[in-house]
């Protein structure tokens, strides 16, 4: 049985005490949960703020999981200030997110910044998530993860059908040997739908993993 990739992103939000109350849910849910997750390699990406609280309450509780970064600077360490560097983030996580459309659309950032991202990430053993929103988006070398994700799905609910997402990685993976995920309006009731997908091999959460109930079931469903 192949595994199931099911990655969170957090995005801008939780506060340190909403995280740990988030913290505590996952745990319970997670530790009484009836069904098998061997076969689920989760991934979580809160804020940068957050990395070493994941971390420390994952380790103390023996939780398998993974963590990974929202994004990262297309700068080594040095005269910087503001940005956190691929060198920061490997002390805390295994996982980057690079190319969301929302870093792409509000901040601007470019396919040569995200190329940039993508070798800096590579250079400290950072494993990249590229996320793409059609089949023609360029992707940098070395890049094994890529995330589809459509943008009229994106905090929209509504979801790109199975189907077409389906279709979509199949182009991509065309392109080279490529793990895709899909991402967009992800929930617990139409998870499994993109997952049994053949060219599938994960999904990417958003609004939905901020519940962390949903988070599970979504888990759970995969």
């Amino acid at each position: 049985m192949n595994k199931v990739f099911i990655v969170a992103n957090l995005k801008s939000y939780e506060t340190e005490i909403e995280a740990k109350n988030w913290l505590e849910i996952f745990l319970r849910n997670f530790k009484n949960s009836n069904k098998d997750l061997s076969q689920k390699v989760i991934i979580i990406c809160p804020p940068f703020t957050l990395l070493e609280l994941f971390k420390e309450f994952f380790l103390t509780n023996e939780v398998n999981v993974f963590l990974g970064a929202q994004d990262i600077s297309p700068f080594d360490e040095g005269a910087y200030t503001g940005e956190i560097n691929a060198k920061q983030i490997k002390e805390f996580a295994e996982f980057v997110l690079i190319g969301h459309s929302e870093r792409r659309n509000n901040f601007n950032e470019t396919d040569d910044a995200l190329s940039k991202k993508v070798e800096i990430s590579l250079r400290y053993r950072l494993k990249p998530i590229y996320l793409v929103q059609s089949n023609s988006n360029q992707i940098p070398q070395g890049v094994e993860i890529i995330a589809y994700e459509p943008v009229f799905a994106i905090g929209s609910g509504t979801p790109d059908t199975p189907e077409n997402a389906n279709k979509e990685a199949a182009l991509i993976r065309e392109r080279g040997n490529y793990q895709v995920f899909y991402g967009g309006s992800v929930t617990s009731e139409n998870v499994a739908g993109f997952t049994k997908m053949e060219n599938i091999k994960g999904v990417l959460v958003g609004g939905a993993s901020l519940n962390a109930e949903e988070f599970i079931k979504i888990i759970q469903n995969a």
